[in-house]
C-alpha cells in the first residue's frame, strides 16, 4: 500500500479503525503483533503514525528482500542487546523461512561489529587522554605514538 493510500484510509476510516486494520494487517504479515505496536494500541494516533513511518522505511529498502531485513533487524537487536526484539525478529525470521545458519551468522556480525566498537571507542578514549591526535597520530609535543 502507498503513503497515499495509508493517508486516504485514515481520512476515510478515522483513526482508531485505521490503527485496529494496521495491527490485523501486521499480525497477519508477522505471526504476531511486537510489543511497542500493543503499547500503542491505546494510543491509535501515536501507534498510526509508528506504523506510517516503518511502512516508509520498508519502502524505501525495496533492494533488500524482507528476509535480509529481518537478517539486519536480529544482528541490531542483538548488538543493542534488546532481548524482547531479539526473539521476537528470530521468530519471524524463522517463519519467513530464514534459516538457523543465516541467524546464526547475523549474530556473529553483531557480536564482531559490538566488539570492534568497544574496542574503538575504548582505544580513542585512551589515546585522547594521552593527547593523541585521533587522526593524524601525533601525540601534542609532535612525535609519533606508537600503538
Amino acid at each position: 500500500m502507498s503513503f497515499e493510500e495509508d493517508l486516504e484510509r485514515i481520512l476515510d476510516k478515522g483513526t482508531e479503525q485505521t490503527a485496529e486494520d494496521m495491527l490485523a494487517s501486521i499480525e497477519k504479515a508477522y505471526g504476531e503483533v511486537p510489543y511497542i505496536f500493543g503499547f500503542m494500541k491505546d494510543k491509535p494516533e501515536l501507534l498510526v503514525t509508528k506504523i506510517l513511518h516503518n511502512n516508509a522505511i520498508i519502502r524505501s529498502s525495496q533492494a533488500l528482500d524482507m528476509e535480509t531485513q529481518e537478517l539486519i533487524s536480529i544482528a541490531v537487536a542483538a548488538a543493542i542487546r534488546c532481548s524482547h526484539c531479539l526473539k521476537l525478529h528470530i521468530r519471524v525470521a524463522k517463519r519467513m523461512g530464514v534459516t538457523d545458519d543465516e541467524i546464526g551468522a547475523a549474530l556473529l556480525i553483531a557480536g564482531n561489529i559490538a566488539n570492534a566498537t568497544v574496542l574503538a571507542m575504548a582505544t580513542r578514549e585512551l589515546n585522547e587522554e594521552k593527547g593523541i591526535c585521533p587522526v593524524c597520530q601525533v601525540s601534542g609535543n609532535g612525535d609519533p605514538i606508537d600503538i
